[in-house]
């Protein structure tokens, strides 16, 4: 159930940006997205043909400090809404662009938090949306998930998940519970106890931030990975062919970018900082683009944005660029 207490619409005022004009060819995010509250009205409805976005924030860092991380993710949603709102719109005619508000963590109560996020991507799925998820930490991915597989369940879809990640996040829950680092072993564990596969593929991961229990655990959990050097080597074949049999084997993807994945120099502004990490372009665009073309995924975010230590705003522009991509793949002119 959404509630009031842990969902907040976004402000009228929220979207700013450059403005050139006001004809088709110089608008931008700011001048054509639209407010919904969830707990005031349905999502318009999209007519046959028709595609939507709408974009949720998760004000959340409490899986962070569980994780002993940087605190300051929570903030995330705002610092890359005010990206957005600068984007040119590139769109096919008729889609529509919606914001649909913030779910936040209120008093450290994160596993509520995650149930709300669930129930509100199913609302946007259902409604035939998109949702575009912005982070927060990566425990962003449990309640995203959730949301994401409860919809697949309901049109008996096989659903995978794509991890863009130097790290797993298949850690068992500790003394203090679930964490951000935590959600994928969530996952597998509910797929066991429903008596699902679990399709987990998690792209970009670094064997100096895993120890060599989360490399067990993903392989227990019948998890695929493919390391960062596939990416820092330019190993197109293996990467590709991993991507391919993975989608090959579901029907519905859900899609989280964990930021800490790329090198620090693009992405300052994390948890937890990678300097060895990879490149924002070239072979991780290729395979990005590669899973959007699909046609599979049914939900999408990007996670760990910190803007308490984000250097010229690189790392909120590097995901705002990843939405930009995103919105394209789905509902962009050719």
């Amino acid at each position: 159930m959404i509630t009031k207490e842990f969902y907040h619409p976004t402000q009228a005022g929220t979207w700013t940006g450059r403005t050139d004009g006001s004809t088709d060819d110089l608008l931008r995010w700011h001048m054509i997205i639209r407010l919904v509250d969830l707990l005031k009205e349905p999502l318009p409805p999209l007519a046959e043909g028709q595609k939507g976005v709408a974009i949720l924030g998760f004000a959340c860092d409490e899986g962070v400090r569980r994780n002993k991380g940087r605190m300051g993710a929570k903030d995330g949603p705002a610092a890359i809404r005010a990206v957005l709102g600068n984007l040119p719109v590139h769109l096919t005619e008729g889609a529509v662009l919606l914001d649909a508000g913030d779910i936040a963590c209120m008093d450290g109560r994160m596993e509520l938090a995650q149930q709300v996020l669930s129930e509100a991507v199913k609302a946007v799925i259902q409604a035939g949306y998109l949702p575009v998820v912005l982070g927060g930490g990566h425990e962003i991915a449990y309640g995203h998930g959730c949301g994401v597989r409860e919809n697949a369940r309901q049109q008996n879809a096989r659903v995978g998940y794509i991890n863009f990640d130097a790290h797993f996040d298949i850690r068992v829950p500790g003394a203090e519970g679930p964490t951000s680092g935590t959600s994928f072993y969530q996952l597998a564990q509910d797929a066991k106890a429903a008596n699902e596969p679990f399709n987990y593929l998690a792209l970009g991961i670094q064997k100096l931030g895993n120890t060599r229990q989360l490399f067990n655990l993903a392989g227990e959990s019948g998890a695929t990975y493919v390391g960062s050097d596939a990416f820092h080597l330019n190993d197109k074949d293996t990467l590709f062919a991993a991507i391919q049999h993975f989608l090959g084997q579901v029907d519905h993807v859900y899609l989280t970018t964990c930021l800490d994945v790329f090198a620090s120099s693009f992405a300052p502004g994390v948890s937890a900082t990678a300097y060895n990490g990879i490149l924002p372009q070239g072979l991780f665009l290729e395979s990005f683009r590669a899973i959007l073309a699909s046609g599979k995924v049914k939900g999408t975010d990007v996670a760990e944005l910190n803007p308490a230590f984000d250097y010229d705003n690189r790392t909120a522009k590097l995901a705002g660029a990843l939405i930009f991509e995103t919105v394209m793949a789905y509902c962009g002119e050719d």
